[in-house]
């Protein structure tokens, strides 16, 4: 099921953010997600977020701002098992683009956005930790 993020989801939702990030961003110190952890707690509260819960727990989630993905995050144990892929189309269902920014080095999710439609639009340079990344964008039917 996938359901707006609520308060009491906070703590798990972060320690997806935490966990993924550092799993699927090994080329970037471990510190930066982890200085940045209770920021993003913060701003988690502030965004429009959507989780996907099975029996209860909360196993992925998407943010978004705007027409921005903040991120998709999908527990390592589960991925690959087309949760991320609903997570998306949920959000392609509410809006008309999507642009996002993907590290170059995840490869990964560069293919996974790809398949699902997404195209690189240019590349550029994250200051924060020093990669490079593409910005991607995808555009409905409605364009």
């Amino acid at each position: 099921m996938i359901r707006e993020l609520r308060e009491e989801d906070v703590n798990k939702v972060a320690d997806i953010w935490l966990d993924t990030n550092i799993k699927s961003h090994d080329f970037i110190p471990t510190q930066y997600w982890k200085s940045n952890f209770e920021f993003v707690k913060e701003a988690l509260l502030h965004a429009e977020v959507y989780v996907y819960e099975h029996d209860g727990k909360i196993l992925a989630f998407i943010g978004l701002s705007d027409a921005y993905v903040e991120g998709l995050f999908v527990s390592a144990e589960i991925q690959s098992q087309g949760i991320g892929k609903a997570l998306l189309d949920y959000a392609k269902g509410k809006k008309n683009e999507l642009l996002l920014n993907v590290y170059q080095k995840n490869v990964r999710a560069i293919s996974f956005y790809r398949r699902e439609g997404f195209e690189i639009l240019h590349s550029g340079l994250d200051e924060a930790v020093g990669e490079r990344e593409y910005a991607m964008e995808w555009h409905g039917k409605y364009r």
